[in-house]
C-alpha cells in the first residue's frame, strides 16, 4: 500500500483547520468531521482495492528477440484492467539501468474491464546483454488517496546486436544503384563490364548512357540496359579497434558506426553476388571470418561482429598485413575502417598499406572530425577564437592530405561523417563494382 501525494494535501489543510479551530469552535467542528470522513474514505479504498486478487490489473512486455544498436528499438506494454471500477495508473518499467532514464514514467485512466496499449523507444548505443527487471503498476480508484502496487512482467534479457534494422532498406537501395531515398548523393556507375543482360523500363537516376535506343524506338518510351555484373569476388570488412577508434559521436564511438557499417555492407555484398568475410585488429590480428556466400555467413558475420571489445591500445599494422598474406590467399576488396587523426599518424601505416594494396584492392575508411568542422568557416571574435579556428582548418586539411597521399600509393579512400559511414560506404563499394577494376 502506498500514499498518494492527495493524501497529504488533505491531511494538511485538516491540520490547518485544527490549528484555526484553536479559536473557533465550528473549524475545529468541521476539521475533526473532515478527518473523519478521510479516514473512512480511505478505508474504503483500501478496501475495494485489496479486496481483488493480485493479478486485478496486469502487465505484459513486448520487445524484439534483439535489440539494433543505435536504431530506434520499440518495447510495448500490454495493460489489462480486471477490475469492476474505473481505476488511474502510474506505470513504471524497469528497464536496464545503462539508459540512465528517468522520464518513463506513465500515467493514464482505465475503464473497467478494459484492456490498453503503451509504446516508447529505446536507443541502445552499446553492444551487449540488457537486463530488464519488472513492471511496477500503481493503482487508485478516482478518489486517489492510496494506491495498490502491483509487480507484473518478467525479467528477461535482451541482447544488442550491430545495427540490422535497414538492411532491407539498404537492400532496395543496392538493387536500384541509387541512394536518392537516403537524401544522399546518387551511385555514380563508371562503367560496364560484359553485354547487357536485360532491357527495363528507364527510372530517374539511370544513366543516360545505358538508354538502349532500339528497345526505346520499339516501345516508344525510354528503355535502358541491364548490366550483369562480375560474381563471387572478395569483400573483407577490416575493422581497426584501436584507441583511435574509440572517440564518441552522438553517443556511439566510431567503432561501434564501422561494425554497423560493415553488417551493411557484408549484407549487401552477398546481394551483389560476393563473397564476404570479416578481419578486426588491434594490438595483434584477432578475429578472422573466411569469406563465403553461404546461407549462414550473415549469421557468423553478425556473432562475430557483437562480441567485440577494445583495450584501448595502439594497432598493428604489421600484424594485419601478416595475417592477411596467411588467410587472404585471392585477390578482393579490403575495406579498413580506422582513423587518422594527422598525416603523420597515416605515414606510420603507409608502409604496410601499399604493401596490402599489391596484391589486393583497399579502400581506407576514416572519419571527419565533426567538431572542428563547427569552428571552421566562422567569423572569429577573439583571439582565442581565430587560433582556434586555424588549427581547426589545419586538421581539416591534414585530412584532406591523407587522401591525397593515399591516392598517391593507388590506396583508394573514403572521409566520411560517422552518421553518413553506411550509405557512404555502399556507395563506394558499388562504385568499385561498377568499374570492375578489383
Amino acid at each position: 500500500m502506498f500514499i498518494r501525494k492527495r493524501l497529504y494535501l488533505v491531511l494538511s489543510l485538516i491540520v490547518l483547520c485544527f490549528v484555526a479551530g484553536l479559536r473557533s469552535d465550528f473549524l475545529f467542528t468541521v476539521a475533526q468531521l473532515s478527518l473523519l470522513l478521510l479516514v473512512v474514505l480511505c478505508l474504503y479504498e483500501i478496501f475495494v482495492l485489496f479486496i481483488a486478487n493480485k493479478n486485478a490489473i496486469q502487465c505484459r512486455r513486448e520487445y524484439p528477440a534483439r535489440f539494433s544498436n543505435g536504431d530506434e528499438n520499440e518495447i510495448t506494454l500490454h495493460l489489462t484492467n480486471t477490475y469492476p471500477f474505473a481505476v488511474s495508473l502510474e506505470i513504471i518499467d524497469e528497464i536496464p539501468a545503462i539508459f540512465q532514464r528517468r522520464d518513463l514514467l506513465f500515467t493514464l485512466s482505465m475503464d473497467k474491464q478494459a484492456d490498453k496499449v503503451l509504446k516508447y523507444n529505446l536507443r541502445p548505443v552499446k553492444r551487449g546483454i540488457y537486463a530488464f527487471d519488472h513492471i511496477q503498476v500503481f493503482a487508485s480508484t478516482k478518489l486517489g488517496l492510496i494506491s495498490r502496487r502491483f509487480k507484473t512482467g518478467e525479467p528477461c534479457e535482451v541482447k544488442n546486436y550491430p545495427s540490422f534494422i535497414y538492411l532491407k532498406q539498404y537492400e532496395i537501395i543496392a538493387t536500384s544503384n541509387k541512394l536518392e531515398q537516403t537524401g544522399n548523393k546518387k551511385i555514380r556507375r563508371i562503367g560496364q563490364m560484359m553485354e547487357p543482360d536485360q532491357i527495363k523500363d528507364y527510372v530517374k537516376g539511370d544513366d543516360y548512357r545505358i538508354i538502349n535506343w532500339k528497345a526505346t524506338a520499339r516501345r516508344n518510351k525510354l528503355m535502358v540496359n541491364v548490366f550483369q555484373e562480375e560474381k563471387a569476388q572478395n569483400v573483407y570488412c577490416v575493422i581497426d579497434k584501436g584507441r583511435t577508434m574509440q572517440s564518441a559521436f552522438n553517443e556511439m564511438t566510431l567503432l561501434d558506426y564501422s561494425i554497423n557499417a560493415s553488417l551493411a555492407i557484408a549484407y549487401i555484398a552477398m546481394l551483389k553476388g560476393d563473397k564476404t568475410g570479416l578481419l578486426t585488429f588491434e594490438r595483434k590480428f584477432e578475429t578472422f571470418v573466411p569469406s563465403s556466400r553461404s546461407s549462414m555467413q550473415m549469421n557468423r558475420i553478425q556473432e562475430a561482429l557483437f562480441h567485440q571489445q577494445t583495450s584501448f591500445m595502439e594497432s598493428d599494422f604489421l600484424s594485419l598485413y601478416q595475417q592477411i598474406n596467411k588467410q587472404v590467399k585471392n585477390r578482393g576488396l579490403l575495406l579498413i575502417f580506422t582513423n587518422f587523426d594527422s598525416v603523420a599518424a597515416m605515414q606510420r601505416q603507409l608502409r604496410y598499406l601499399s604493401m596490402m594494396a599489391k596484391r589486393h584492392s583497399v579502400l581506407v575508411v576514416f572519419f571527419e572530425n565533426t567538431e572542428l568542422e563547427s569552428l571552421t568557416g566562422q567569423s572569429p571574435e577573439s583571439k582565442e577564437d581565430t587560433y582556434e579556428m586555424i588549427i581547426a582548418e589545419k586538421l581539416a586539411y591534414e585530412k584532406r592530405l591523407i587522401i591525397h597521399k593515399l591516392r598517391q600509393n593507388n590506396i583508394l579512400s573514403l572521409l566520411t561523417h560517422p552518421n553518413e559511414l553506411t550509405v557512404n560506404v555502399i556507395n563506394k563499394y558499388l562504385e568499385i563494382k561498377a568499374r570492375g577494376n578489383w
